[in-house]
């Protein structure tokens, strides 16, 4: 089966998800098709609501060769870097749409992982990055809703009017 992003501004994209119980078979299974999906994109990252699976999953592989997925249930931040770096952003979600937007350079994420145990990782980089923008999107926020609103305004009126710009 192959995943389906949904488009914005679909209500699912404005709503938290739901947190896992248990790392089982099922929830391996949507890493799997997230994984299938990520790398389709491609992308560097995917929670599991951009396809319509309201639960608090995420994946990431921000590395340079690929191949080294983090698998994440219940990811949230534990610390973050009081470094700040804006890089460019986008989503799926709101095809060919994007902006700079301003986060922490690195974090702390603490998460269930594919052995269903409470693991901790510090990141920075592209990796850091994904993994705030993949909790963004578990909590029912897009990239945008970081922009001002005047930025953010712009930007959805340019992508309803079917605008492509970076």
């Amino acid at each position: 089966m192959k995943a389906a992003f949904l488009r914005w501004p679909d209500p699912r994209l404005r709503k938290a998800a739901e947190p896992v119980e248990a790392v089982d078979d099922e929830v391996r299974d949507i890493w799997n098709k997230m994984v299938a999906a990520m790398e389709a994109m491609p992308g560097i990252g995917l929670a599991a609501p951009q396809i319509g699976v309201m639960r608090r999953l995420a994946v990431v592989d921000a590395s340079e060769e690929r191949g080294h997925v983090l698998r994440m249930a219940n990811p949230e931040l534990v610390s973050v870097s009081e470094e700040m770096a804006t890089i460019h952003e986008a989503s799926p979600n709101l095809p060919g749409i994007g902006a700079d937007v301003l986060r922490p350079a690195a974090c702390v994420v603490r998460y269930l992982d594919a052995a269903g145990e409470w693991a901790e990782r510090a990141m920075e980089g592209m990796w850091a990055r994904s993994v705030q923008h993949q909790i963004d999107h578990l909590a029912g926020r897009m990239y945008f809703h970081r922009l001002s609103r005047l930025k953010r305004d712009r930007l959805l009126k340019k992508a309803e009017r079917g605008q492509i710009f970076s």
